[in-house]
């Protein structure tokens, strides 16, 4: 018999699970080191072999149109969200080891960095 708190860990994190697809919210996950010819399509390949993509895109700049060596991903399902994550993180992509993992939400307010300040 195993202790009650690991029975309702278990629980708990399979309500999560439901809660959070029901919801058909997205896990957004970063994806840096990229290398600078990747493009949408290689990263969408990489993560649809741990699961459904619902987008990938590689950030450019916006005035270059170049890569600026970092993208993301969304994926509807936590599970293979993490799958992903875990399998992917120092994986080669295009012969650079990528960082991959959950995207922090967005700074509201736009706020760029830097200082804005003129002495």
């Amino acid at each position: 018999m195993s202790a009650p708190w690991i029975e309702i860990s278990v629980v708990l994190s399979l309500m999560a699970q439901v809660f959070f697809e029901w919801n058909n919210e997205l896990m957004n996950i970063y994806v840096g080191n990229l290398s600078y010819q990747a493009k949408d399509e290689d990263l969408r390949e990489a993560f649809e072999a741990h699961g459904e993509v619902a987008s990938a895109a590689v950030i450019k700049d916006r005035f270059s149109g170049e890569a600026k060596g970092f993208g993301f991903v969304e994926m509807p399902k936590q599970a293979e969200a993490e799958a992903a994550i875990k399998a992917l993180n120092g994986a080669q992509l295009k012969g650079r080891p990528l960082t991959v993992n959950m995207a922090r939400p967005k700074k509201e307010g736009g706020d760029r960095g830097g200082s804005r300040r003129r002495f």
